[in-house]
């Protein structure tokens, strides 16, 4: 009876976790067509309004492709359209707290994900929209587009630095730590990877001294470890398989098929990460909280922006 009722309750767990996997796969194929979308469309009309766009703003009305490309041309208005569209929906991720029918769909990190790609891609479609015209009133709303976008880039990052619940954080990361040990010294026995060599992967400054850093020199430190550490994986790599295979694996930047030496470096990376964020908590919440502060000004003047643009453009007779 017993057995039973253990073999039920590793099947729903594996059920639940086979659930998970398959809404993070469709998040991140979502995710993957929207960028692919949004970068297609760049492409598109930079390709064919590049002999428009470099032209001054005195040449501008002498092309043939004014009448499309201007503000209020055919292309150019639509563009404004979709992106006003864009922008609009990028509101639902704050109205999403407020609003019980959205908070209980979906997880919070995907809301956010689709919320930075909408901007992005408003800010993509407001860019040719505006024929790259950055000046006056419209350069004011331009510009304060361009600081909420990358604010808003740059609080996904710091999102992503916060574990969900720092008990379970420490949890996973004494098991991994364990679980990685043992694979680095399965890995020196085998002679594949030097353990010091993997170590160096999730090599850490002292708890005390990050306490002691200055908040921006902790941000700093954070970046500098996320941009070193695929290279290091990649030096790993490198030193670890043979000349054809670096050929294969374009130099170590893409996954050998050694599984024991994945495994390894998969696990030492995840510690990493973990311990990276575990250490650097403190200061994290803090950079979270002054970004909020920051982010949601740029938010409201650049809704009232719009708001004003629009109002023009419709008294104008534009729709």
């Amino acid at each position: 009876m017993n057995y039973s009722i253990s073999q039920t309750q590793e099947r729903t767990q594996q059920i639940r976790i086979g659930g998970f996997l398959d809404a993070e796969r469709r998040h991140k194929l979502y995710l993957f067509l929207g960028i692919l979308i949004a970068a297609a469309l760049a492409v598109a009309l930079a390709v064919y309004g590049w002999n428009y766009y470099i032209l001054d703003q005195i040449h501008r009305p002498l092309s043939a492709k004014h009448s499309d490309l201007k503000a209020s041309g055919r292309i150019g208005l639509r563009l404004g359209e979709l992106g006003a569209v864009f922008f609009a929906l990028v509101y639902l991720y704050p109205l999403r707290k407020r609003w019980s029918f959205l908070a209980r769909s979906g997880q919070t990190k995907h809301w956010l994900d689709f919320h930075i790609l909408l901007a992005l891609m408003g800010a993509v479609a407001i860019s040719f929209h505006c024929a790259f015209k950055i000046h006056g009133f419209a350069g004011m709303a331009y510009w304060t587009m361009v600081a909420l976008t990358v604010s808003g880039v740059v609080g996904r990052y710091f999102y992503a630095q916060i574990p969900r619940r720092i008990g379970d954080a420490e949890m996973s990361l004494k098991e991994m730590q364990g679980i990685g040990l043992r694979v680095v010294e399965e890995l020196s026995g085998q002679k594949m990877l030097p353990a010091r060599e993997l170590e160096r992967l999730f090599q850490m400054p002292d708890s005390r001294e990050v306490q002691s850093m200055s908040m921006l020199k902790a941000i700093v430190q954070m970046m500098l470890f996320d941009i070193r550490h695929p290279f290091r994986v990649w030096t790993l790599r490198r030193r670890s398989i043979s000349a054809g295979e670096l050929v294969l694996t374009l130099g170590g930047i893409l996954r050998t098929r050694h599984a024991a030496l994945e495994r390894a470096i998969s696990l030492a990376s995840g510690q990493s990460e973990l311990a990276k964020r575990v250490l650097f908590l403190s200061k994290t919440h803090r950079v979270f909280h002054l970004w909020h502060v920051i982010h949601r000004p740029f938010s409201l003047t650049f809704a009232i922006f719009v708001i004003i643009h629009i109002s023009v453009v419709i008294s104008l007779g534009y729709f």
